[in-house]
């Protein structure tokens, strides 16, 4: 059973929105940092958002401030991600990830989804 299994990624043009989710199962992760990496071609991986397991702090990776937003919602084991004015550099496979540290970019996330696909057309 995959604990964390991100949908809502696609195909979308430059300067237009998608909306990312993630559904915990196998247990609930209301007491855990949650957060977003992506991975694009021939790059690492990069921290792109996180939240802590209240929802009160947020941190932002510098590229996506003011256009990404990470929500939760712990009771029903979810979290979100919000992107708007989409460019071809967030194209990437964007993952959801947990951790019982701070939802800081150094985490540890030691809890990952599969990734989900994110395609940004120019």
């Amino acid at each position: 059973q995959v604990p964390l299994v991100e949908s809502g990624g696609g195909l979308v043009q430059a300067g237009g929105s998608l909306r990312l989710s993630c559904a915990a199962s196998g247990r609930t992760y209301s007491s855990y940092a949650m957060g977003w990496f992506r991975q694009a071609p021939g790059k690492e991986r990069e921290f792109v958002a996180g939240i802590s397991w209240s929802g009160g702090t947020t941190f932002y990776a510098d590229s996506v401030k003011g256009r990404f937003t990470i929500s939760r919602d712990n009771a029903k084991n979810t979290v979100t991600l919000q992107m708007n004015s989409l460019n071809a550099g967030d194209t990437a496979v964007y993952y959801c990830v947990a951790s019982l540290s701070a939802p800081t970019p150094s985490g540890p996330y030691h809890v990952w989804g599969q990734g989900t696909q994110v395609t940004v057309s120019s």
